[in-house]
């Protein structure tokens, strides 16, 4: 499917890693977004939630092998449909 069409719903353990991988390339730290209020447990789950339904599971797993010793990015991948939150989640 394309962009933007809902896929069938994957693993919650794959996507919660895949969201988590995500994050953390960009330089987010959930626990912190978490304890410092910026990020609910139910907000988190949104997202897992969210990355469960993208169609791009394998743009997203070539985009995070690509950032392996890398510099952390500033921003998450264009095709990401937790872009956006994930950015501005990251701490200022």
């Amino acid at each position: 499917m394309t962009e933007g069409h809902m896929c069938i719903p994957g693993d919650t353990d794959f996507h919660f890693w895949l969201t988590r991988s995500v994050g953390r390339c960009i330089g987010l730290n959930f626990r912190e977004a978490m304890d410092e209020g910026r990020l609910s447990a139910e907000g988190y789950l949104g997202l897992v939630q969210s990355c469960q339904s993208c169609c791009n599971v394998s743009s997203c797993q070539h985009w995070l092998g690509g950032q392996r010793g890398m510099p952390k990015m500033t921003r998450a991948p264009d095709f990401c449909p937790n872009g956006r939150m994930l950015d501005s989640l990251r701490p200022h």
